[in-house]
């Protein structure tokens, strides 16, 4: 399927903003996508047939407005010897042309219009441009604006000026985007070896068979090829031409959005970008953790030590401890783990705002999830001190502590119950003195050995709330481990799908079925007018 170019271009700027917006990328490198091209020769028409548009470009004196004025027969454009002398654009065409789409930058104090009545020439706008080698940056400005609304350029040099350094950049930067003729002015004064260099020079630039015509501003124009040039001209003026250049136009700005688009996707070319942060992160993250978990033994040991002072308070009253193990040292610890996080990536050539905007919310978050785990967790060691050996004990020794006093007194009462029974058989004497002590004793003892073992049996609240501070630590660090590690995998889906988007945009500026080779016909006068190009 083929995709217009103005389609293509505003796909590509909707998918600039929104990686720059998400800090893919930055607004400088997308700034050609945000502001694209979409000055055409057709966009000055309405939709349908349209003229051919030729401009005469060059430097300053070289005859550029003598020759539109040659063509035209009369004087319409300002030609002269002072530096700089076009400072307007000339239009020369034919009654009938209208142009409805005039960009509203043009300044119109610098557009002359002047017409014809030549039914041979009906088919062509002829425009001399501003000297583009002029110290006035005004004509500049025009002479840029107007080029992309240019079909032919008729590159105008003199003897003197045909390496003008300004024009010549110009034409290097631009010759791609159009057809050329060349036109060696005053040639009454030039010699052979001027034109050979000419020549060379536009086969260096690109040219395998420029077209060059030899001019001549003198009233004896027998010697010159000005005719040539004007028959030539007419011969392209024809509906089967401009196609021709509006598809070549269209192939060559979706070729150049397809440049730019692969430029962009050389640095965001790590498509597995969420692999390499998860594994530069999980490398820093173990070495920055190991730093906070040493570095908070110290401030562990005091708050355990607080809440063994303040445990019946704590669990009885659902007090929050007046303390916290985050810290200055510890915020300061975690935030330079994230920056050297950030400057990995970066020193990798991923971008890094993306990761900087998702991993900030956790800087300030680490200090309530360690509050928040480590309280949980030294309650919960309070509620239950010791381990689960410990705590069966314990459960044994209360239960010893009921059990052992009533079997004990349950012995004695019946020690009792048989000793007076038999006393009243045999009227023999009661238990005596020796058996009530002994009694008292035994229940005592009962009572007292589970007590005692339980005292010292139970476990220490302060080890206990360490080991709850310590299991919280644990798993605080664990939690904001797992929130940075699933923020990388969420921007690694987010940049799969840039990647996605802008291979799609690369893809649907390729078009298999009208090579740009092969949209000009070969073997004719505009493919020697063209810089070789290729797909």
């Amino acid at each position: 399927m083929a995709y217009d170019y103005s389609e293509l271009a505003i796909k590509a700027q909707h998918w600039a903003e929104q990686a720059c917006l998400a800090g893919w990328m930055r607004q400088a490198d997308i700034q050609q996508l945000t502001e694209p091209e979409l000055r055409t020769p057709e966009t000055l028409f309405a939709n349908g047939a349209r003229p051919l548009i030729v401009a005469f470009m060059g430097g300053s004196g070289v005859g550029k407005s003598t020759l539109l004025n040659r063509l035209a027969g009369k004087t319409i454009a300002k030609a002269g010897i002072e530096r700089p002398t076009s400072r307007e654009v000339t239009l020369f065409h034919h009654h009938s042309v209208a142009i409805q789409h005039l960009p509203e930058q043009f300044p119109l104090t610098h557009i002359k219009i002047a017409q014809h009545d030549e039914e041979a020439r009906k088919n062509i706008i002829w425009i001399d441009m501003p000297d583009f080698d002029s110290t006035e940056q005004n004509n500049k400005q025009l002479v840029l604006q107007w080029l992309p609304h240019i079909d032919v350029l008729i590159y105008v040099v003199s003897p003197e000026r045909y390496r003008d350094e300004k024009a010549w950049q110009l034409l290097l930067a631009e010759g791609a985007k159009h057809a050329w003729l060349f036109v060696l002015n005053q040639w009454d004064r030039a010699i052979i070896e001027q034109y050979d260099d000419f020549r060379q020079q536009l086969h260096k630039a690109g040219f395998f068979d420029p077209v060059i015509f030899k001019t001549v501003c003198t009233e004896d124009t027998q010697t010159d090829e000005f005719t040539l040039l004007e028959q030539t001209i007419t011969t392209l003026a024809t509906q089967h031409t401009v196609d021709q250049l509006d598809q070549r136009g269209q192939q060559l700005r979706k070729l150049d959005l397809k440049h730019k688009l692969q430029q962009l996707r050389q640095p965001q070319g790590l498509s597995d970008i969420a692999s390499i942060a998860l594994n530069d992160w999980q490398k820093q993250w173990q070495q920055t953790s190991q730093q906070l978990t040493q570095g908070f033994a110290w401030p562990i040991q005091q708050s355990a030590a607080y809440y063994a002072e303040h445990a019946a308070d704590l669990m009885t009253h659902s007090q929050r401890a007046n303390l916290s193990l985050w810290d200055t040292w510890a915020q300061t610890r975690l935030d330079d783990g994230i920056d050297e996080f950030i400057l990995t990536l970066d020193q990798q050539g991923i971008p890094v705002i993306p990761f900087k905007n998702l991993l900030a919310p956790l800087r300030d978050k680490a200090s309530k999830i360690t509050q928040s785990q480590t309280e949980l967790t030294a309650r919960q060691a309070l509620a239950n001190p010791g381990n689960s050996l410990q705590r069966s004990l314990l459960k044994s020794l209360r239960l010893g502590e009921i059990l052992l006093p009533l079997a004990a007194m349950t012995w004695v009462g019946s020690q009792v119950f048989i000793g007076y029974y038999y006393s009243n058989m045999t009227s023999s004497h009661y238990l005596g003195v020796d058996f009530a002590i002994h009694s008292a004793l035994l229940i005592s003892l009962t009572w007292l050995v589970p007590f005692f073992i339980l005292k010292k049996a139970q476990p220490s609240l302060r080890k206990s709330a360490m080991k709850g501070l310590n299991k919280g630590l644990t798993q605080a660090l664990a939690l904001i481990d797992y929130e940075a590690i699933e923020a990388i995998k969420q921007l690694g889906l987010e940049h799969s799908e840039q990647l996605k988007t802008l291979d799609q945009l690369i893809e649907q500026c390729h078009d298999d079925n009208a090579e740009l080779r092969l949209v000009i016909d070969n073997h004719s006068p505009l493919q020697r007018m063209l810089i070789n190009e290729t797909t």
